[in-house]
């Protein structure tokens, strides 16, 4: 016989079907194990790839013991889109649900669990460790029941927080702002969605309390200090990297360049501007097109600016303008165009080289009534027929076999 979740569902609410007994509240719980990889030697026991998310767990009050993963004790994500995953003795929340494995037989329930819970407000870890298992060196780090302040490196609680999690004391929150909706990852990573605020924040310095902004930020300054439990708020110019997205604001952006000499009216400098804009920052930025183009299109005009060069390697360069100028905006010497230019020297040096044969072949010839041909000249003439010949050779060699215009 077939169990939909919704006849398990209805057999929960009414306490029956197949004799179901359900715990209507919802349990806090010690994270004691999680399986995250193929790894792990409950891996095939939890249900492979599916069972990515499970967690071993024990009470919140019960002594910290060993094996605690072959406990028997496990809960899968609530979630199946956010994959908030808990740390080794951060606490969640358990409630039984329907077990799919329902489907196929008597009506089961399985433990699910919601994300971590906020023990310390911190995005970093909310791992709280049996006090009991702590020593005296540990427990200074918990001056007060709501208080933790680690000072002196980690508290490495036993069992530890994970396999490679390793505890940062320089990973600062966000500080909020009033409207504010803020995700911050445990590394310092974070999406702002937040507002221009008067007189409390760098980007707050134009437009109205309450004008939009979007910032999304991946490491934040590491300068920023060993006290992690300070909030900060994000500096465009020190996180490692940053996309701000505004709409009134003036950013305060240091850019790596910013000269303008090939503008007659340059425009405003990135830490000026005020006004809708997206600014990328990091040590470098790529952007690569796999199968088609890549296309940069503005009202107004696209600036290169470097410190260094700007350069372009490609099979061909195109470059269509009603005036290009080269060297400087104020450059007035007009380019030639190199075939039409070959074509014109090629007949001058022609009828040039015609004078130099004509006069050579007066050599031996006597000129009735006046004199002999000087032998110098004709030397000279039939010389300079001869270089004129080379030179209009070298003529083609000067064009370009990459370059054209028009």
């Amino acid at each position: 016989m077939m169990y939909g979740l919704g006849a398990i569902g209805n057999a929960i609410r009414n306490n029956s079907g197949g004799g179901i007994t359900v715990a209507p509240e919802i349990v806090p719980v010690r994270v004691t194990g999680i399986v995250l990889d193929d790894t792990h030697p409950q891996f095939k026991e939890v249900g492979e790839w599916n069972g990515i998310g499970t967690i071993f767990y024990q009470a919140t009050e019960a002594p910290l013991t060993s094996n605690l993963e072959n406990s028997g004790n496990i809960a899968k994500p609530i979630f199946a889109n956010l994959k908030n995953y808990p740390l080794i003795n951060e606490i969640v929340y358990i409630v039984s649900l329907p077990d799919p494995a329902s489907q196929t037989g008597t009506p089961s329930l399985l433990e699910y669990y919601f994300p971590p819970l906020n023990v310390w407000n911190s995005q970093h870890h909310n791992a709280l460790p049996n006090m009991l298992a702590l020593n005296d060196a540990q427990t200074s780090d918990y001056p007060s029941p709501n208080i933790r302040r680690v000072t002196d490196g980690s508290t490495e609680p036993e069992p530890p927080l994970g396999q490679t999690f390793i505890e940062k004391l320089n990973v600062n929150p966000l500080l909020p702002f009033e409207g504010d909706i803020i995700y911050e990852g445990r590394w310092g990573n974070s999406i702002r969605f937040g507002s221009t605020v008067n007189g409390k924040t760098n980007w707050s310095q134009t437009g109205e309390n309450g004008d939009p902004i979007t910032i999304i930020r991946n490491g934040e300054d590491p300068d920023n200090g060993d006290e992690g439990w300070i909030p900060v708020i994000e500096d465009i110019n020190k996180d490692i990297s940053s996309i701000w997205m505004g709409s009134t604001q003036q950013i305060p952006l240091e850019a790596a360049s910013s000269i303008y000499n090939s503008y007659s009216s340059p425009p405003d400098t990135p830490n000026q501007y005020a006004g809708s804009q997206i600014i990328i920052n990091s040590d470098r930025v790529v952007i690569n097109s796999k199968t088609d183009h890549i296309m940069l299109s503005s009202a107004k005009s696209v600036s290169l600016n470097a410190v260094d060069s700007v350069n372009i390697d490609t099979k061909e360069h195109i470059v269509g303008a009603d005036s290009i100028k080269l060297g400087s905006k104020d450059a007035t010497e007009s380019l030639m165009l190199g075939d039409k230019t070959i074509q014109l020297l090629s007949k001058i040096l022609d009828e040039n080289a015609k004078v130099s044969k004509a006069l050579a072949q007066l050599a031996g010839k006597p000129i009735i009534g006046g004199a002999a041909p000087d032998p110098g000249t004709i030397n000279t003439a039939t010389q300079s027929a001869i270089k004129l010949n080379s030179y209009k050779n070298q003529l083609k060699s000067l064009l370009s076999k990459q370059n054209k215009t028009i």
